[in-house]
């Protein structure tokens, strides 16, 4: 390229030499002796260290609250530190000084203006047209014949429910006119059940002998039986042959008394109805139980609902599933089930099972 212009000068970005500046070699930064910290900080002064001590970083989040700032109290402890009797001499010291005095008492005041709906004049057509023979009739009529047209007219937005529905039959209304509560309905006390009497140690005596008299025994909702008397209860089923209903809901029955039951039911021919509800029994022992009643086939009805683990689960609830599924004499089984799936093939083995049994009752099988 031809370093001359067209009008003969030469341009200065193409100069036959050019000069590149030269940068200055970086000094090197001295080391630090820590020997020369140390003799620096033995020539300070008491005072000087002090200060030199004091200059925290306040906004360094990374040192800790006592290391943020310089401690500037100087005057010695006059005691140990003692939590209750801080807080008992400031409460103390609050409640005798004085309340500040207010220098203005509070006065309520309302500024502005009150805002006031617009009331448009009414023509006098309008006028005539409102006032009628009825505005008389209802001014001088009395509070309780208000309230009784308002029930007759079904307005019960402006009644209470008592009053509306005793003027919907023409019963007495309660006096208090708009302004009446309504009240409830008393309720009807119902007396508690008797508690049971049963005597435990005559019914495990006479179900060791075998008595033919005692074919329904109800232990239901007695608190005070030991295990020891339920698990002795639950072994003379091995040797019973005449009891058809055995209850023991709410018994503090426990896994240690249902297992006892299952051995029992797996040797009993004779017990139709079981009702262990409101225990503590697991899903695992009424595994148990269900594997126990199908070895005879003999019972009819099982209540185990209401037991203290509400969830049973899911492998549970379907192992029980294939146990009744091999099961054809069980008519009603009363238990909470979580899964739909398992609920519905339950209803309809029990459903079968009641199928059969008609037919078998009428002859038709």
């Amino acid at each position: 390229m031809d370093p001359q212009q067209t009008d003969g000068t030469k341009s200065p970005q193409t100069a036959d030499t050019m000069e590149v500046p030269q940068l200055k070699p970086v000094q090197d930064v001295p080391e630090i002796d820590l020997d020369d910290i140390d003799k620096l900080l033995e020539s300070l002064s008491p005072e000087e260290l002090e200060e030199l001590n004091g200059d925290f970083d306040p906004d360094n989040s990374l040192l800790p609250p006592s290391q943020r700032m310089k401690n500037q109290t100087s005057k010695a402890p006059t005691g140990p530190y003692h939590r209750k009797k801080l807080l008992d001499f400031l409460e103390k010291k609050a409640k005798e000084e004085k309340d500040w005095e207010q220098n203005k008492p509070f006065v309520k005041e309302i500024r502005g203006k009150i805002w006031k709906p617009k009331v448009e004049p009414k023509s006098k057509e309008e006028e005539e047209h409102l006032e009628t023979e009825w505005d008389d009739i209802l001014t001088a009529a009395s509070e309780e014949e208000l309230v009784d047209l308002a029930a007759v007219l079904g307005f019960h937005g402006m009644l209470n429910q008592t009053q509306y529905y005793a003027g919907l039959d023409n019963m007495k209304i309660e006096a208090g006119g708009f302004q009446g509560v309504a009240k409830a309905q008393e309720l009807i006390k119902v007396p508690d059940e008797p508690p049971n009497k049963t005597d435990v140690e005559e019914s495990i005596k006479r179900l060791k002998d075998n008595d033919s008299k005692l074919t329904h025994l109800n232990l239901n909702n007695i608190k005070n039986i030991s295990v020891e008397r339920l698990v002795e209860v639950c072994e003379t089923l091995k040797t019973n042959t005449t009891l058809e209903t055995l209850e023991m809901a709410s018994v503090n029955m426990t896994d240690k008394v249902a297992k006892k039951l299952a051995e029992a039911l797996s040797e009993n021919k004779t017990l139709k109805v079981l009702n262990v509800e409101s225990n503590f029994v697991s899903g695992e022992a009424i595994v148990e139980i269900m594997k126990a009643i199908n070895k005879n086939q003999t019972l009819q009805e099982l209540r185990v609902a209401n037991q203290k683990p509400e969830v049973l689960g899911n492998k549970v609830e379907m192992t029980l599933v294939k146990l009744i599924g091999e099961n054809s004499t069980l008519l009603r089984f009363g238990i909470a089930l979580e899964f739909p799936d398992a609920r519905v093939r339950i209803h309809e083995k029990l459903q079968e099972n009641n199928d059969n049994l008609r037919k078998k009752r009428v002859g038709k099988d």
